[in-house]
């Protein structure tokens, strides 16, 4: 199979120059939910990179003049991180190729930091790959044994805010910090339209900036993040399933996330790839280029049960 590196105006490299990787990982980065409210840390694609995850804070004491100094009861918590690599294969019209390598460039600033999102936020919160494997890393956010189930309190008790501070208070109890929200789509209208018993809208904060990026507001006084990853159904993603969750919450301090420095993309004239429904489709026959873009994310959590699961009925049951 022959593969050749891209060319876009004066680029030719498999990878690309960080004044064009750049604003991809930061479309991403803001694409995305968890890396929004978790912290970022340096990421090494070749080796093991620790990463300290606070598991307390420090204690400070009181000490006599040249006394003996207090040892903290606090501990860090060392997770390692490695890259692991995402990838996307994107057929292109070779029209496209080669008479507007601009526009062809335009597409991929629009659709590898959406492909890149979706898939960190996927493997972070369910642990899974976007076809439902078993996910690059091995803990995830979901895998917490908390859990309320939306629609629990009735209105005049305070409805669903009732259900968030409910699990704010597990977490709270549990001796965490509730830093944060993400949450599915599917709840932001849920939210808008809850209203107290005198019909007055309860969340009024959490409506969307409207800038596209998953940041989107607070919410119970804490900030939140919308993914379409949270239920685990994507839209046009006919592999998927509505897991029924629509929201985790909890201590983000827990979490951290690294990104690579390069994005290795290939190009390929003659290659044949396999479609959603199994078919072999040849790009040479069809008059197709296939975009091979490749990258590398880290993610690390300390403790599940630092996080809470919000439920609600599956789509369509």
């Amino acid at each position: 199979m022959a593969v050749e590196p891209i060319k876009l105006s004066d680029i030719s490299s498999t990878f690309l120059p960080p004044t064009l990787t750049g604003p991809i990982f930061e479309k991403s980065v803001e694409g995305s939910a968890v890396m929004a409210l978790s912290k970022r840390v340096p990421l090494s694609m070749t080796a093991q990179t620790a990463v300290p995850v606070p598991l307390d804070v420090p204690t400070a004491d009181w000490v006599d003049q040249a006394g003996r100094k207090p040892l903290s009861s606090g501990g860090i918590g060392v997770k390692q991180m490695s890259g692991k690599k995402i990838a996307v294969l994107i057929p292109v019209a070779m029209e496209v190729v080669d008479s507007n390598a601009a526009g062809l460039w335009t597409q991929l600033q629009n659709d590898l930091p959406t492909a890149f999102a979706r898939a960190f936020d996927m493997a972070a919160i369910h642990g899974k790959t976007m076809k439902g494997a078993t996910g690059p890393f091995p803990d995830f956010l979901a895998g917490t044994s908390k859990s309320v189930a939306l629609g629990t309190a009735a209105q005049n008790q305070g409805g669903i805010w009732k259900d968030f501070v409910d699990g704010m208070e597990e977490i709270v109890d549990d001796d965490w910090d509730y830093t944060g929200t993400v949450a599915d789509k599917r709840l932001q209208p849920k939210l808008l339209g809850a209203t107290d018993t005198t019909g007055r809208p309860i969340f009024v904060e959490t409506r969307d900036t409207g800038t596209g990026m998953a940041m989107a507001g607070s919410l119970i006084g804490n900030p939140l993040a919308y993914s379409k990853s949270v239920s685990g159904k994507l839209r046009r993603q006919s592999t998927s399933a509505d897991t029924g969750l629509r929201a985790i919450g909890g201590d983000w301090s827990q979490t951290a996330y690294g990104v690579g420095m390069d994005i290795t993309v290939r190009i390929s004239r003659e290659a044949t790839y396999i479609d959603d429904e199994g078919n072999a489709v040849s790009a040479f026959q069809n008059n197709l280029v296939l975009l091979l873009a490749e990258a590398y994310y880290g993610f690390v959590l300390g403790d599940p049960e630092a996080f809470v699961k919000f439920t609600g009925t599956p789509s369509g049951t």
